[in-house]
């Protein structure tokens, strides 16, 4: 005699999925689920996303959209914490395996909470690169910008390749360059580590407040007049870059009050 399984079977619209699933180093995955064809959201939002678990509940942790709004597909950035209570086992997922996604998306990295200007700059560490990748996606964000400066900060190479790929498809993809133009004088990459030798070494807060992003970018009048920043990392890195940027004339903004940066946390576990 069989058993009938205890568990209760994901229901639409909270069951996703899997479509791709991509290991980029021993820390960090990207995966593609299908889409919910009534989820609208703005490029740089977050939803929660989650398993089942054994005792039929859902664990769910909250993930930036890493695709922009138009995709047909979700994509999301994630790190492996191996004894996380949802990473450990998210990891492992594979097409064709179902995750949960509840969908209702929110965030503050969007461009409605940020007042107009000329410059955008989108400071990540780690998979907080996420939400910038949909932001990078949208059209709207160098319709918006004359320049859009991405800094993405790992602490070793490897894993940079996540940011490096999306910078590369970019600025070679066809679609972006018929709506767009050439990118090559609107779009700055400037990826730095922290523990392993490469191109650029250092904090980007390090590089920030001795001069050295500016020098190298060739930005001589950042403030509140032209600048906009968003900035998504872990809670000492938000800290730290508000103060900079505070220091600088710019004030935080919100959906409800728009201003001069935006800060989300990274989420992981």
């Amino acid at each position: 005699m069989t058993h009938a399984d205890p568990r209760p079977a994901l229901t639409l619209p909270d069951a996703q999925t899997v479509t791709e699933v991509r290991h980029w180093t021993d820390r960090l995955f990207s995966f593609r689920t299908t889409r919910p064809p009534s989820l609208r959201f703005r490029s740089g939002e977050f939803v929660m996303i989650g398993l089942l678990k054994e005792d039929g509940r859902p664990l769910l942790r909250a993930y930036s959209i890493a695709s922009p709004s138009w995709d047909d597909e979700l994509e999301f950035y994630s790190i492996k914490v191996q004894d996380g209570p949802l990473t450990s086992r998210l990891q492992h997922i594979q097409p064709g395996d179902q995750i949960i996604l509840r969908p209702k998306p929110v965030g503050t990295l969007v461009h409605d909470a940020l007042l107009p200007g000329k410059r955008l700059w989108l400071f990540a560490t780690g998979t907080g690169i996420a939400p910038f990748a949909s932001l990078l996606r949208d059209p709207e964000t160098f319709e918006t910008y004359d320049r859009v400066i991405l800094t993405h900060t790992c602490r070793e190479v490897a894993e940079l390749a996540y940011g490096r790929e999306l910078i590369d498809h970019l600025r070679s993809d066809n679609m972006m360059q018929e709506l767009l133009g050439d990118l090559s004088g609107k779009l700055s990459y400037y990826p730095t580590t922290t523990r392993e030798e490469s191109a650029k070494i250092g904090r980007i807060t390090d590089l920030l407040k001795d001069g050295t992003l500016f020098a190298d970018l060739g930005v001589a009048d950042f403030g509140p007049e032209t600048d906009r920043a968003m900035v998504c990392g872990s809670l000492g890195l938000n800290t730290d870059l508000k103060a900079i940027l505070e220091s600088h004339g710019l004030r935080e903004g919100a959906n409800s009050e728009p201003g001069e940066y935006v800060v989300e946390k990274a989420f992981v576990g």
